[in-house]
């Protein structure tokens, strides 16, 4: 093997530029040649791309965002698109490319492999944490912290005013970082995806139900309300204004919005981009091809790319439950 590429692709996550440090650093001990594409598939369609040495990987470890930058690309779904990135990889002679990136950016490798004669290596870059296969994903961490960090403040106002908020955190149709933060936070209530059977709507009288029943046994109180994003029309905003309408109470909605895939990656986010990120290179420096490269039970595996897909990664059933029980407690004390 003589030259590699890498591209960050999808949503940003703390995390990254440490993972791009790993897999050049990694590559030069093995004499390989890394070329970086910037702005995702977008890059590797325009031949948008810089050659990546270790000094220029120096002092990113702690960097959030991506050196590379990152961008969605709608259009490399096409055959003629990949094709054409096929076609860019061989005339630039390169043997194998990892993607760092989400589901949709593990869809663009697959798809790219078809036309491609290459290796393909995939690394778990996303906030989400919603891929298969991995325990945690590159920026998990970082998100989780920083959403605490946030709803820690929030209690304090909301203490003083014994008010309540609804909180928006991100995470499309999985929850795992409202699960998280909830814990975390010690929220009175959360409202994830997967806790909705086969897409139910919310039931506010249930959410108004554990309100009352919280003031009644503590008397005035703050109250926080975990919500995932996309899970009622119009957000927290129009979740909360409904509530305030039908208890006639001042609730509050915080959206948390892209702060929580910023700033500097915490330890085990830089810890995990570095060690899945040197795998990487050595995987496909052993001819491997179409794997994610995860972590479980803080061990790096190699997984086949289609099972990140195929596969739907449950919440951890024991935190849904403790929660759960916590939730009851208020309703039901002994």
């Amino acid at each position: 093997m003589k030259r590699i590429a890498v591209l960050t692709s999808g949503g940003d996550a703390p995390g990254m530029n440490a993972c791009i440090r790993a897999i050049v650093l990694t590559a030069h001990r093995n004499q390989i040649e890394v070329i970086g594409f910037r702005h995702g598939y977008n890059g590797l369609l325009k031949r948008e791309y810089q050659p990546l040495h270790p000094g220029d990987v120096v002092n990113i470890i702690q960097r959030g965002g991506t050196i590379l930058r990152s961008a969605r690309c709608p259009e490399f779904v096409t055959v003629e698109s990949a094709e054409l990135a096929a076609h860019n990889l061989n005339g630039m002679h390169i043997d194998a490319l990892l993607v760092i990136g989400g589901n949709g950016s593990f869809m663009g490798a697959e798809h790219l492999a078809k036309y491609w004669d290459g290796q393909v290596v995939t690394l778990p870059g996303t906030i989400d944490n919603d891929i298969a296969g991995t325990d945690g994903t590159i920026g998990y961490y970082t998100a989780i912290d920083t959403a605490l960090e946030a709803i820690d403040k929030v209690r304090d106002t909301a203490d003083a005013f014994e008010r309540i908020f609804l909180i928006e955190v991100m995470g499309r149709h999985a929850g795992f970082i409202g699960l998280n933060a909830a814990i975390g936070s010690g929220a009175e209530q959360m409202l994830l995806p997967e806790l909705l059977d086969d897409g139910k709507a919310i039931d506010l009288s249930q959410i108004m139900r554990h309100i009352k029943v919280t003031r009644q046994k503590r008397g005035m109180c703050s109250y926080i309300i975990i919500i995932t994003e996309n899970l009622y029309p119009g957000g927290a905003s129009a979740l909360a204004d409904k509530l305030t309408k039908e208890m006639n109470v001042d609730c509050k909605p915080v959206i948390l919005g892209y702060i929580q895939r910023g700033g500097s990656p915490v330890s085990m986010d830089r810890i995990l981009a570095t060690k899945l990120g040197a795998y990487a290179v050595e995987a496909a420096r052993d001819g491997k091809h179409l794997i994610m490269v995860g972590e479980q039970n803080h061990r790096v595996v190699e997984i086949p790319l289609e099972q990140t897909r195929t596969e739907k990664k449950p919440l951890d059933p024991y935190l849904v439950e403790i929660q759960q029980d916590f939730f009851d407690m208020v309703k039901n004390p002994t």
